[in-house]
C-alpha cells in the first residue's frame, strides 16, 4: 500500500519559517517526480515546487527565492522561509510516476501564516 505522510505544518507569524516533510512508503520513491502543491480556501490546487529523480527543480513564481524543495531516499522536504499570509493553505505532497495513473497524494498539512 502506497502512503505519503506529510508533517511539519502549523501556525507561524509573517516572516517566519516552516519545514514540511513527506515520508513515502510502498513505492520506489527515487524514480518518481515528487512535489508540493497547495490549496487555499476557494482556490484551485496549485503547484508550489517539484523535483525530478535527476534532481531538477522548478518552483512557482510566487515562492521562488523563499522556498526550497529537497529529497532523500524516501522523503521530500519543503523549506519555507519569509512566509506571508498569502502562503496560507493546505499543502499536499505528490508523487508522479511514468504513467498518468501512477500518481499518489498525501493527506495534506495545514500551513497558516498569521500574526
Amino acid at each position: 500500500q502506497v502512503q505519503l505522510v506529510e508533517s511539519g505544518g502549523g501556525l507561524v507569524q509573517p516572516g517566519g519559517s516552516l519545514r514540511l516533510s513527506c515520508a513515502a512508503s510502498g513505492i520506489m520513491f527515487s524514480i518518481y517526480v515528487v512535489g508540493w502543491y497547495r490549496q487555499a480556501p476557494g482556490k484551485q490546487r496549485e503547484l508550489v515546487a517539484r523535483t525530478t529523480p535527476g534532481g531538477s527543480t522548478n518552483y512557482a513564481d510566487s515562492v521562488k527565492g523563499r522556498f526550497t524543495i529537497s529529497r532523500d531516499k524516501n522523503t521530500v522536504y519543503l523549506q519555507m522561509n519569509s512566509l506571508s499570509p498569502e502562503d496560507t493553505a493546505v499543502y499536499y505532497c505528490s508523487a508522479q510516476g511514468f504513467a498518468p495513473a501512477d500518481r499518489y497524494w498525501g493527506q495534506g498539512t495545514q500551513v497558516t501564516v498569521s500574526s
